[in-house]
């Protein structure tokens, strides 16, 4: 039998689980006067101004080929100003989420943010969208054939074992491997560019492994995290800063009238990875 007893975490990246420290997960610490002059956030929303608690909508009259028709502002709530920016949040969301099986969940991190708990969000669609990226990219050096290949190297066919130098190797192997990430240009248009894009951290797991014969199956877990939350880099990002979008989510996070809560999004997938004594990547 194998000296290596499953399941075997198998690599860690340096940036931690459930990191709450982080710049990204600040809430509701930043004055009016900070989001003006350092991060320039006079231009927040097309139908409120939430420094002044007012809405604006173009009024009924006749339109006229010389004039345009005037503004009437309403005086409202709190509670009224946030419910019209995060209806306009998932509105402006839609221009990076209208295609495919993804597209919804943007909509539904956005109401979880809303409900302002706090707690990590999961979903089985962002589950399946982690396992597909895994199981259909393309690149050589990705972490799922680089598992595969230090595994076959590792393996003492003649006593069907794993050699004890597995973990090491491929622990340091996997360093330099592209893990998995939303940055595709599919990515840009289904929804999950804006839900995860890039990941926080990233834990692998060896559940199990079978060895038989000139053949092995090994079931590995990803566990992965991103944080939904902006921190004072992607707004300054001219990027981030352009869109409409971006600057209303800092703002709601970040601002001490409003400041609603990020969270951890948890996302796992579990895959097999199966080979023989002679087969290369």
């Amino acid at each position: 039998m194998s000296a290596v007893i499953f399941p075997k975490i198998i690599f860690k990246t340096r940036r931690w689980m459930d990191d709450y420290s982080s710049d990204d997960m600040r809430y509701g610490d930043l004055t009016e006067s900070q989001l003006r002059n350092d991060f320039r956030l006079s231009d927040i929303s097309a139908h409120v101004d939430p420094w002044r608690l007012t809405s604006f909508r173009a009024s009924p009259q006749r339109q006229s080929l010389f004039y345009s028709p005037s503004v009437i502002q309403e005086k409202i709530t709190p509670a009224r100003c946030a419910s019209l920016l995060f209806d306009e949040f998932r509105q402006l969301a839609r221009m990076f989420s209208f295609y495919g099986p993804y597209q919804h969940v943007i909509g539904e991190m956005i109401t979880h943010m809303q409900k302002n708990s706090g707690i990590p969000f999961r979903s089985s669609s962002l589950d399946a969208a982690l396992r597909e990226q895994i199981m259909s990219d393309s690149r050589k050096n990705n972490s799922y054939n680089t598992i595969k290949d230090v595994l076959r190297k590792n393996i003492d066919w003649q006593s069907g074992a794993l050699k004890t130098k597995f973990i090491y190797e491929v622990e340091n192997a996997i360093k330099y491997t592209t893990l998995p990430k939303f940055i595709r240009f599919k990515d840009v248009i289904n929804g999950l560019s804006i839900t995860v894009h890039d990941t926080c951290a990233t834990h692998i797991t060896i559940d199990s492994l079978a060895i038989n014969n000139s053949r092995y199956r090994a079931t590995v877990t990803y566990n992965v995290q991103d944080h939904f939350g902006l921190d004072k880099h992607d707004i300054r990002s001219r990027v981030f800063y352009q869109f409409r979008l971006f600057r209303l989510w800092f703002y709601l996070q970040r601002s001490q009238q409003f400041g609603y809560r990020p969270f951890m999004t948890n996302m796992q997938a579990t895959v097999e990875i199966t080979g023989g004594r002679d087969e290369k990547i």
